[in-house]
């Protein structure tokens, strides 16, 4: 999955504050990623991660 700096990802389930969108900070094995809702930042592995995305969202793209 090609997921880098900057994105935002949506993911299936919400974080505990309600929002499901996160914004990535950090990428390898593990990511980092920070709650649009409350900013709370969060470290998961990528395969984690990579189950429970929905859809990744770009700068650049409509």
């Amino acid at each position: 999955m090609d997921v880098r700096v900057g994105d935002v990802i949506q993911t299936k389930k919400t974080h505990p504050c309600g929002a499901n969108r996160f914004d990535v900070l950090r990428v390898g094995m593990d990511f980092k990623i920070r709650c649009q809702g409350c900013g709370h930042e969060i470290m998961l592995p990528r395969a984690k991660i990579e189950r429970n995305i929905k859809k990744i969202l770009r700068a650049g793209e409509a």
